[in-house]
């Protein structure tokens, strides 16, 4: 389906399942073949793997966050003014700038604050986009069941791979702490099985409690709880048999980020998703500039592959911090966390 810039308006009312078949569905059934190839053996050489992130830098991952300049002003319904982007921008100078300073004087309590943050912003990302792209009869759910989901969709695509990939995961955390000439000895303890299988038995739980919390909110409309548990299965199975830096760069870019463009495209009093390219555009350039100045600033940074994919999560670390909080606002406006508003459900209440 072909969405037009009409279809983008806040106020029509297939406004939903266009969102549904230009950005649900289709990474629903790109995860679902990649699952099932990889379940029945492919195996790709380790340079496609990196694809996925490399076509962030410009095709919707970095990008996505590129308009939060704007989002204050299109949640109160006005035009962005000055105070308004000051606000924005100080609030990443200041939280991204003491990110890379943790990086750079520890970086292993750096990666664990990158994989915690990005645990409750991933969640809650994919908590939005079930609420309000996803199936009917979901806005029961009470702020326990949504808490719960957002820890269980967080998850998935920064532990399961840890389970499952934990060599893997150790060798993009050493990459990541050896860019400052350090290395992750510190998060060793993170990788034994007595570990993961705390973080397997703790997974199992979240899902056990949602399960039984969300029932009995969603009792008498109980049928869009079978699809969140089938797509949430589908994440973990996608985790579980393709490659962690496929895996999360495919999420990244093909989950994630369009999800919350949709989001934004909706805010905008003139939606197109062409205005949200262009908007998104500046400081898309210049996040790419200042990887070009990260990767020439960290003292060890060997030029290959796993460096510079390493220096690009840095980067996200220190730019996810202040976008999350700013996406917490979003949801805080937008009722993400009482019950689902009547009528336009991405104008704030």
């Amino acid at each position: 389906m072909r969405a037009k810039a009409s279809d983008w308006s806040p106020g029509a009312t297939d406004a939903r399942s266009t969102v549904r078949a230009a950005v649900v569905w289709p990474s629903r059934a790109v995860l679902l073949l990649l699952t099932v190839a990889f379940a029945a053996g492919l195996r790709v050489p380790e340079w496609v793997q990196y694809l996925p992130f490399v076509a962030s830098l410009v095709l919707f991952g970095l990008p996505h966050g590129a308009v939060d300049h704007l989002v204050p002003a299109r949640l109160a319904g006005r035009a962005a003014d000055w105070r308004s982007v000051l606000g924005v921008v100080l609030l990443y100078l200041a939280l991204s700038g003491l990110c890379l300073a943790l990086w750079f004087t520890a970086p292993a309590a750096a990666f664990v604050l990158f994989v915690l943050v990005t645990v409750f912003h991933w969640g809650a990302g994919d908590l939005h986009a079930l609420l309000f792209f996803g199936p009917e009869g979901l806005g029961g759910m009470g702020p326990v069941s949504r808490a719960l989901l957002l820890v269980l969709r967080g998850s998935l695509p920064m532990l399961v791979p840890l389970l499952f990939f934990p060599d893997s995961y150790r060798g993009v955390a050493s990459a990541a702490a050896g860019l400052f000439g350090a290395d992750a000895a510190a998060l060793s303890g993170a990788f034994s099985q007595g570990f993961r299988l705390a973080v397997g038995a703790a997974l199992a739980a979240v899902a056990a409690a949602f399960l039984l919390r969300a029932a009995g909110d969603l009792a008498g409309g109980r049928r869009a709880l079978p699809a969140v548990l089938l797509e949430t299965l589908l994440l973990f199975a996608f985790f579980a048999v393709v490659p962690p830096v496929l895996a999360v760069g495919m999420y990244f870019t093909l989950w994630h980020a369009p999800r919350h463009i949709a989001r934004l495209v909706l805010l905008d009093p003139a939606p197109a998703p062409s205005r949200f390219a262009r908007d998104a555009a500046p400081l898309t350039g210049l996040a790419l500039v200042l990887l070009v100045a990260l990767y020439s600033a960290v003292p060890a940074g060997e030029g290959d592959a796993g460096s510079l994919l390493a220096a690009y999560l840095v980067l996200i670390s220190a730019l996810t911090l202040p976008h999350a909080v700013l996406v917490s606002y979003m949801d805080a406006r937008q009722g993400l966390w009482n019950d689902r508003p009547a009528g336009d459900p991405h104008r704030a209440r």
